[in-house]
């Protein structure tokens, strides 16, 4: 052969040489794994590049070696190795190991050796041969692997992964077994209906679409165990290849308890939801008669009042106030009081539309929002069916009571155009009602308003008067028809305007009680009159008894007699000088707290008349309980004596009374001598009027007794 021709042969063969080397070295690279030999005549290594790589040397500065190899095991892996390289030079076939290394860098990694021994033709080993590869990863994969594995085989919660065609059980873990009672085998024999009761082909066709576009979703159902009882789960469901399958993989939750919370929840939030309804209805109706309060009749107004505007409608706002209800109240008890209330509002009810809001304010008071009405005579058609319809007895346990309607009625937007307006006018026209005798309506008008201005304004100056001391005391003297001697006198309030000058008793009296300010006003009386009684005594002059009015608050004040009592003390007041009037209807409004307290005053020592007797609802069977020592005979029946026979009877039905039950008479109001003689005539021996005397200052009295005892 040439020499050039064997020269190209050389270069090629070189060149393939060095190819398969590259190529070996690229393998070697991409799969981490080196090889190696072992001259075990010359205990020469030989290491690839990547096995240097593995170990984290540098080519250049180490020799290889099985010394080397060693030094880079861990400590508790140099035995194992040991023992295997004596395995692999005892055996003719290839042996494999995994070990951990320590790399030059300190790191740490996993390492898997083939090791095989080559012998010579006279079956002595000659080299050791092999490869390390690299494993790190695939060790640290597959112990997350495992890891994973375990984890879904013995989780709590049930995994199945399910065939997506035929809906049959690939893999079932522990937790689904534990759950429902079946084994693996008996499980994976099963499909998702076996244990899925009340799931139906329809429901899973639903899902399977839902998971085409979705990939997950989440789903609840009930589970049957082995032993057919139930529980509910949540199932948390993927799409995945399982062993080139196309399949579900489920994850099942028990849920029971949950689910028995959310019930418990919606019973309770429903059981709340009943409860804030009750609230707010509670909060809008009132209990008794189950009719809108005054919360929600204001937000009825207000609607009115809106959807008037917008339809350009009139709206009517009547005030009622049950006549002769406080003295059922008071006299039969507040049970008999709320059957009356109660019957009320519902012939009240009776007599509106649909349409119509009635309110109950509070008490005896109702009020009413007559709707869209057009002509005023509507109006009073439905105030006379009221005021008719409430003339009816009502029949409460045997008794057959009656009390009417007073009615006032203020007009949407005529009177008023604000909610304020609207009730107050109304209020005010319902008190013209009660002046107008009662049991009648009246339409709102500014004159009511200015009536009831000037009742502000007098109240308003009634608590200056007070503050300023503005009321003296004059006294009325009281006579005897035996000798015309003084007997007592009693002590009238008088009020002194700074600019008015005197101020009637008619005048401001009634707003005095109304508004309370007459508690604090008597006692400035009793303060007054006292004072000057007990210096009439001190002086040696004898004004007899001193007789002052006491309204029912103050009578009611826990603190009133013993008020009284310290005011008696500092004034050197004795109680036999005092004698205290009560008004007969006063006295009726409670009778039994009122007979109680009246005891009291009258163990003291102090004398009880009863005022104005004869024009009040009395009830013989407490007023002959009561302590009294007078009755005072009203001078409205006094007044048209002897002429009308009417007051006449009256009068002398009175004295009989008095003299039945022990007690002294007086009548005031005298004015004739007809008058006085007929009193006389018939046994009424004590007298207080005109006739004898008009109600002086305390300077006039002193005078007067100084007179009486300068007469004899």
């Amino acid at each position: 052969m040439p020499i050039d021709t064997e020269k190209d042969n050389l270069t090629t063969a070189l060149a393939k040489l060095k190819a398969r080397e590259d190529s070996l070295k690229q393998f070697e690279a991409l799969s981490n794994l080196g090889s190696w030999e072992v001259d075990l005549i010359t205990k020469k290594s030989i290491w690839s590049d990547q096995s240097y790589k593995i170990y984290g040397r540098d080519k250049e500065s180490s020799e290889p070696s099985l010394e080397l190899f060693f030094s880079h095991l861990l400590p508790e892996e140099l035995p194992k190795a040991q023992k295997t390289l004596q395995e692999i030079m005892q055996s003719a076939e290839p042996i494999s190991f995994e070990t951990k290394i320590r790399k030059v860098d300190g790191t740490i990694a996993n390492i898997l050796i083939h090791g095989k021994v080559v012998f010579d033709e006279k079956n002595n080993p000659l080299k050791l041969i092999g490869t390390t590869q690299d494993i790190t990863k695939q060790v640290s994969l597959k112990s997350h692997s495992d890891e994973l594995s375990n984890l879904l085989k013995h989780s709590s919660n049930e995994i199945y992964i399910v065939d997506l065609n035929t809906m049959k059980y690939l893999y079932v873990n522990k937790g689904a077994c534990d759950s429902l009672g079946y084994s693996s085998d008996e499980l994976l024999q099963m499909d998702i209906y076996d244990i899925n009761p009340y799931l139906t082909k329809e429901e899973v066709s639903e899902l399977r679409n839902i998971l085409i576009t979705t990939d997950k979703l989440i789903n609840r159902t009930v589970h049957r165990r082995k032993d057919n009882t139930t529980y509910h789960v949540q199932a948390y469901i993927h799409t995945m290849k399982y062993y080139g399958v196309d399949a579900y993989v489920i994850f099942d939750t028990n849920i029971s308890q949950t689910i028995e919370l959310e019930l418990e929840h919606d019973k309770q939030s429903q059981l709340l939801k009943e409860q804030a309804k009750k609230l707010d209805y509670q909060a809008h109706h009132d209990t008794l008669t189950k009719l809108p309060n005054r919360t929600l009749f204001k937000d009825r107004l207000s609607q009115a009042i809106i959807s008037s505007n917008r339809n350009s409608e009139e709206f009517a706002l009547l005030f009622i106030d049950l006549d002769k209800f406080k003295k059922i109240n008071d006299s039969l008890g507040h049970h008999i009081g709320d059957a009356v209330l109660v019957e009320a509002a519902s012939r009240l009810q009776n007599s509106l539309r649909e349409e119509d809001t009635l309110a109950r304010l509070g008490g005896d008071e109702f009020i009413v929002i007559l709707k869209d009405i057009k002509h005023i005579q509507g109006v009073s058609i439905v105030a006379k069916k009221i005021v008719h319809t409430m003339k009816e007895p009502i029949e409460v346990e045997n008794h057959s009571l009656y009390i009417s309607a007073s009615i006032g009625i203020s007009l949407y937007p005529k009177d008023a155009t604000n909610e304020h307006d609207l009730i107050k006018f109304a209020d005010t026209a319902m008190y013209k009602a009660k002046e107008e005798g009662r049991d009648n309506y009246q339409f709102y008008s500014s004159h009511m308003t200015t009536l009831a201005l000037e009742k502000v304004t007098v109240e308003s100056n009634l608590k200056t008067a007070i503050k300023e001391k503005q009321f003296i005391v004059y006294f009325q003297p009281q006579f005897s028809t035996y000798n015309d001697k003084i007997t007592g006198m009693e002590a009238l309030v008088r009020w002194i305007h700074p600019e008015l000058g005197m101020t009637p008793p008619a005048k401001f009296i009634p707003i005095a009680e109304d508004s309370g300010l007459i508690i604090e006003i008597d006692l400035i009386v009793m303060k007054l009159a006292m004072k000057q009684f007990a210096q009439w005594y001190k002086d040696g002059l004898n004004p007899g008894i001193l007789s002052i009015n006491l309204a029912m608050r103050q009578l009611s004040d826990d603190n009133f007699i013993n008020n009284l009592l310290q005011i008696m003390n500092y004034l050197e007041f004795k109680p036999r000088w005092l004698e205290l009037e009560v008004t007969e209807g006063q006295v009726m409004n409670n009778p039994r707290t009122s007979i109680e307290k009246l005891k009291q005053i009258s163990e003291i020592g102090i004398s009880l008349a009863i005022d104005d007797f004869g024009t009040g609802y009395s009830s013989l069977a407490y007023l002959k309980k009561l302590p009294l020592n007078k009755l005072k005979i009203d001078q409205s029946f006094i007044k048209d004596i002897p002429d009308d026979e009417d007051d006449k009877s009256i009068t002398k039905a009175i004295i009989a009374l008095g003299e039945s039950l022990n007690l002294n008479l007086i009548a005031e109001g005298v004015e004739t001598e007809a008058q006085k003689e007929f009193l006389v005539k018939n046994g009424c021996h004590n007298i207080q009027g005109y006739l004898y005397a008009k109600p002086m200052p305390a300077k006039k009295a002193t005078e007067l007794l100084i007179s009486k005892i300068e007469q004899g």
